[in-house]
């Protein structure tokens, strides 16, 4: 029997070297289809095109298309099972997965069958929008479709209401206009019919530390395989770092497993990865759901490689085949692994960003850690795609130690050593 053939949309330099630790690799061939930039830069994200450009990369291959996968957010996310059906091959249902990433449609199916998530109503981008009557400030408004916390925006009063909807009218667009063309491959319920996929939604604001799981669903049976710690700058709705395995108590596992199950089998996910972000409240011992991701996190990749002994690329590819992934458990060189987002919290120009050789040779002094940077020399920080409404990733930094002051330590040792200039 030859190699299976997989094709991965938007494959990267960072996570084809991740793939190439897969634990079966021997008996896969890896892919490119379509390239990151034209799936997610630019003033607009042609969706029908893109299906155009896979679907002829496809059919003209010369051996048999064995699975087509992708780990990236809209509009891989909605490509996927799109090809998936028209090849036959494993995957979701583009139903499922829109429960998923349209942020309202997904809080109405959370609600039918869970209690822990937060007041939530539409707001009207038309006409002279108010504050949702019932909800109470701080909140949350963001739009039912971005990614990478774009246009998502935290409000304390009317003031910063009507500053962030206008900054949401002005972009909205660019992902609800592809994102509405997906929505018309759908019998939708009337409620998702009209609000449509350039809507606004507000959220009233959680507390607490947050977390995230990671699992799967293989012909029906629902596994959750991994929590992390999502760590935030001091002051700051930011990420620092995801840190896995998650520090929180056992019963508070448990509770998230609990509720992942009970959405997953709502939204009808099946053949697929997904990743949820929760939020958890030590002082009321309170949970809430923030978001369902039908896809794992790429981000976290090299955390269950660094502590499992293999990447969670594994799960997706398993299950593009057809396979139970039976991903590894705590098989890894290292006992606790963390990605740090290195940032900075000012525009500017970067005049001088780290070269390859200085980033090899840091990666060479520093076992178990591994930079990826993001803000390249000559650019405007501003001009990055999927920064959130705060700050600008410079760098990400993958490390992997059995103590949190060996993380720390390494961590802090790259920064310093990252030597970036900017004007």
């Amino acid at each position: 029997m030859g190699q299976a053939n997989i094709f991965v949309i938007g494959l990267d330099e960072t996570n084809l070297d991740t793939l190439r630790h897969l634990p079966n690799l021997a008996e896969y061939r890896i892919h490119p289809l379509l390239d990151r930039a034209e799936l997610q830069e630019g003033a607009t994200i042609p969706v029908a095109d893109l299906l155009a450009k896979a679907q002829k990369t496809l059919d003209s291959f010369g051996g048999s298309v064995d699975a087509v996968v992708g780990y990236w957010d809209f509009p891989v996310s909605t490509i996927v099972p799109i090809l998936c059906a028209r090849y036959g091959l494993h995957g979701p249902s583009l139903e499922s997965v829109v429960k998923c990433e349209h942020k309202y449609w997904s809080r109405l199916e959370q609600r039918k069958v869970i209690d822990e998530l937060p007041n939530f109503a539409l707001v009207d981008l038309d006409d002279d929008p108010r504050p949702p009557g019932g909800l109470r400030f701080p909140m949350w408004l963001k739009p039912v479709k971005s990614f990478s916390s774009e246009l998502a925006f935290h409000v304390a009063d009317e003031e910063e209401f009507h500053a962030a909807v206008e900054e949401i009218r002005e972009g909205i667009s660019r992902v609800g206009e592809p994102f509405e063309y997906i929505l018309d491959q759908l019998d939708l319920p009337p409620e998702i019919a009209d609000a449509g996929g350039r809507a606004c939604l507000a959220e009233e604001a959680l507390t607490g530390v947050q977390a995230a799981v990671e699992g799967y669903v293989y012909n029906g049976d629902i596994t959750v395989y991994g929590a992390l710690d999502s760590v935030n700058y001091p002051d700051s709705s930011v990420f620092l770092r995801h840190q896995y395995p998650s520090r929180l108590p056992e019963h508070v596992l448990r509770r998230f497993d609990d509720i992942a199950e009970r959405v997953i089998g709502q939204v009808g996910l099946d053949n697929a990865t997904f990743s949820i972000e929760f939020f958890y409240d030590p002082e009321t011992d309170e949970v809430n759901l923030l978001e369902i991701n039908p896809r794992h996190s790429q981000s976290h990749a090299e955390l269950f490689d660094y502590v499992d002994g293999a990447p969670n690329h594994h799960c997706m590819v398993s299950l593009g085949l057809g396979r139970d992934p039976d991903l590894p458990h705590r098989r890894g060189p290292y006992r606790l692994a963390a990605k740090w987002y290195h940032r900075r919290f000012a525009d500017g120009v970067v005049r001088r960003a780290p070269t390859r050789e200085e980033i090899e040779r840091l990666e060479q002094d520093l076992p178990g850690v591994k930079v990826d940077p993001v803000a390249q020399e000559g650019r405007r920080l501003s001009d990055l795609v999927g920064q959130d409404s705060y700050s600008y990733e410079l760098t990400h930094v993958f490390v992997g130690a059995d103590s949190e002051e060996e993380l720390r330590a390494k961590y802090d040792r790259c920064v310093a050593s990252l030597p970036y200039e900017f004007d």
